[in-house]
């Protein structure tokens, strides 16, 4: 054991010199290239006396930037993430002009916009020159990634030698869109997975799932999690009772959500016991929480770690600088991307300019680098089970389509994080099971703006009889990632008009969630039959039923409980629509169901709107201003995907469909108790099977 100590230590030793020398050559590099850089004083020096002032500076920065730079993110978390991002640059050349005055000759000096530029270059080699030397040093890999973790303290208690179990949802990404992207070679790492080629054996099994109604990342994973989705209509909905508009992605709504649902399904979820989730909506009742929304508004303290995945990984300055690099080209190649789309005259299309550039860019590096890399810190601390949202794909594909070549694109970044992970497993001090799954898929489709020249709340006002504005107002945006970067950035979360209490007789107020639309009259305590809706507005429900682009409307009825509105006049109660789905054909199979227990949300709008579906080509066409949408019935978004490893039982029986995000949750909650994983409290098999 002695020698295998000396041999560490003098491996360690000898790629640091290395580092060292390198960074030196880069600084001799760049004082001959830079004009206002230099490592000489104004007199002339010799070149040992140069050679030694840029070892020194080298040395120097290195120094500061293994020790200074961590505490220097530590403080700065109170400054936005992305704030923090932009910093980088400057900090990292604040390090440099303090290492070169470090030198008691005072020969090296740079002009503070030099020294930035210097810096970042030196970091970047830096990092690249000790990951080359540490490619065939599996200790020195795990202790890099050790240093980019949010670690477990080492007095915690010792790795069990069962197997841990990592969960990894791809945000948006269909069954389908997986399939076409193994078969177009974009996914190699699942392709692997699914098919190792000639004399091989599958390690996994694909097995798609159908969502709720509200097929949208909050109904989705807060019932994954937390094992219940009741009484989430959809992605925004407003409640009578509080008279607030409930929105998933907004922090406080996400926290009052996730206390629902524990209430409902009683247990924590299903990272209670020495879980982590990175990057969710909802902690899952993890003990470990990084860039978790529905914590990202308390007061930090030891339970709320929401911003340590930020200081886990940007305390490696190297990685701030190749992030902030990654961000600034991603921002480039939105805009480069946004102007063809624009000079070809591709339709569908929407507008991509303002923020956008940057909230992509965001989602595709900060959120995916920091989320990776929280990941395989967990990994590498032995955690259970870890669940972690990668939103890239989805963000993408809402702005330039579900089968652009821009969310192909994203597709081949993440395979290559499951590669990573899967490299990281092998280097895990317990084995580890890989878990690949999606919430939702991506519906294509022009909006129902573009294509009729109105907004869904136009539509409604005429059938009210109220004034239509001559300009269309836009929807605001449904994207997940949108509500993460205001979080990074600390901007307050209710913006004025967000937190809505409306005054009782106010207009009806209506809100988009993909192709679902919710309309709800806030003057009326209660729910509103249709009797009571044709009363007050008689013209309003026909006008919707038999607009073109409308699928079909659910409303209350005294008469039937419930009932489903079509074209021409159809009128279907709820409970005979298994022999006559009538507007719900197209929809699929699912579809009455998955109606019949949105009917059964308290919180259910006084009409649910769908869109028109058109099952030949899977186009909806959706209320807010995407091409790719998700949140409602019909088409590819209603099909995610479960990618298990073959060691798990299969989700389920051969011929049986998976159904809803509970059901969902109920299957990873087994997986868990296969593997001696956390455990939550279970029904039995009685309640199971009833479930």
């Amino acid at each position: 054991m002695r020698g295998v100590w000396w041999r560490r230590a003098a491996s360690q030793v000898g790629r640091s010199v290395a580092v060292w020398a390198v960074s030196t050559v880069t600084m001799l590099v760049l004082a001959g290239i830079l004009p206002d850089f230099r490592l000489r004083s104004a007199d002339g020096d010799s070149a040992t006396d140069i050679a030694v002032t840029a070892a020194f500076g080298a040395g120097a920065f290195g120094v500061l930037s293994a020790v200074v730079w961590p505490l220097l993110v530590r403080l700065l978390l109170l400054v936005p993430a992305l704030v923090l991002g932009l910093l980088v640059f400057f900090l990292n050349g604040a390090l440099l002009l303090l290492a070169l005055n470090l030198n008691p000759a005072e020969r090296g000096a740079a002009a503070p916009e030099t020294a930035v530029v210097v810096a970042a270059v030196m970091s970047a080699v830096a990092s690249a020159t000790g990951a080359a030397l540490a490619v065939r040093d599996d200790d020195a890999y795990r202790r890099r990634l050790y240093r980019l973790s949010d670690r477990r303290r080492r007095s915690g208690p010792p790795c069990p030698p069962s197997p841990g179990t990592v969960f990894l949802q791809l945000d948006g990404v269909g069954h389908d869109t997986l399939l076409d992207a193994v078969g177009e070679g974009l996914m190699p790492t699942v392709a692997r997975w699914l098919d190792p080629g000639p004399g091989g054996r599958p390690s996994h099994r694909l097995t798609p799932w159908r969502t709720d109604w509200s097929s949208q990342t909050g109904a989705s994973q807060l019932g994954i999690l937390h094992g219940s989705n009741h009484d989430v209509p959809a992605f925004r909905w407003y409640e009578k009772d509080t008279r607030e508009v409930v929105v998933c992605n907004r922090p406080t709504s996400a926290a009052e959500l996730q206390r629902r649902a524990v209430a409902h399904a009683g247990h924590g979820g299903l990272l209670t016991v020495d879980g982590a989730s990175r990057g969710n909506l909802f902690s899952g009742g993890a003990d470990e929480q990084a860039l978790v929304l529905s914590i990202a508004t308390r007061r930090r303290s030891r339970e709320n770690r929401s911003r340590d995945g930020y200081f886990a990984y940007f305390s490696d300055p190297a990685n701030a600088v190749r992030t902030a690099l990654s961000f600034l080209a991603e921002v480039g190649r939105e805009i480069g991307q946004s102007t063809r789309a624009r000079l070809h005259k591709q339709r569908p299309r929407v507008s991509r300019g303002g923020l956008y550039p940057l909230v992509r860019a965001f989602a595709t590096v900060v959120e995916r680098d920091v989320v990776v890399s929280a990941v395989t810190g967990d990994m590498l601390a032995g955690r259970t089970a870890v669940y972690a949202d990668l939103v890239a794909y989805d963000e993408v594909a809402h702005h330039s389509g579900p089968a652009s070549r821009d969310a192909r694109k994203v597709l081949q970044r993440l395979d290559r994080c499951l590669a990573l992970i899967e490299n990281v497993a092998e280097h895990a001090p317990r084995p580890y099971r890989i878990v690949v799954l999606s919430d939702h898929g991506q519906s294509p489709g022009e909006t129902f703006r573009s294509r009729y020249g109105l907004t869904l709340g136009d539509l409604v006002r005429a059938g009210c009889g109220l004034p239509v504005p001559r300009r269309a107002e836009r929807t605001r945006s449904g994207a997940e990632a949108r509500a993460a970067v205001r979080a990074a950035l600390r901007i307050p979360v209710e913006k004025a008009g967000e937190r809505h209490r409306p005054g009782r007789r106010e207009e009806p107020i209506v809100l988009a969630s993909g192709n679902l639309g919710l309309v709800s009259f806030p003057d009326v305590t209660h729910r509103m039959s249709k009797e009571e809706i044709d009363a007050r507005h008689p013209a309003l429900l026909p006008t919707l039923a038999n607009h073109p682009g409308i699928g079909f409307l659910l409303v209350r009825s005294e008469e039937h409980g419930g009932v489903v509105l079509g074209a021409y006049g159809a009128e279907i109660p709820l409970a005979d629509l298994d022999d006559n789905p009538g507007p719900l054909a197209a929809f699929g199979p699912g579809a009455v169901d998955a109606v019949r227990r949105t009917h059964s949300f308290p919180h259910a709008a006084d009409i649910m709107v769908n869109s028109f579906h058109d099952p030949a080509d899977g186009e909806v066409l959706a209320f807010e201003e995407q091409i790719g949408s998700h949140g409602g019935l019909g088409g590819a978004q209603g099909k995610p995907f479960l990618l298990s490893p073959l060691a798990l039982s299969p989700p389920v029986e051969e011929g049986a469909e998976l159904v809803g995000a509970e059901r969902v949750h109920r299957v990873l909650r087994r997986w868990l108790r296969e593997t001696n994983g956390p455990q939550v409290p279970l029904e039995t098999g009685e309640q199971e099977r009833a479930a």
